[in-house]
């Protein structure tokens, strides 16, 4: 396993650990977050546009697309 994929798999095991209402006021943290809240909803959008079929859109090129234009629309 990777340093990163160690690291993420910690965080994740501790979020996991607390108790449903201290989950509930880390995710109000990280979505109160206006770049991790938009990197959330993007992550979101990823996902769906994969389940729809037609063409093959990767993250990277979502990411690239958003760069460039500032939107993926």
């Amino acid at each position: 396993m990777k340093t990163n994929q160690a690291t993420a798999e910690v965080f994740f095991t501790a979020f996991k650990a607390l108790k449903s209402k201290e989950q509930e006021a880390f995710l109000e943290k990280v979505l109160k977050d206006e770049r991790l809240s938009e990197d959330l909803l993007d992550i979101a959008l990823i996902k769906k546009a994969k389940k729809i079929k037609g063409t093959p859109f990767s993250a990277k090129e979502y990411f690239a697309r958003r760069r460039r234009t500032g939107s993926v629309s």
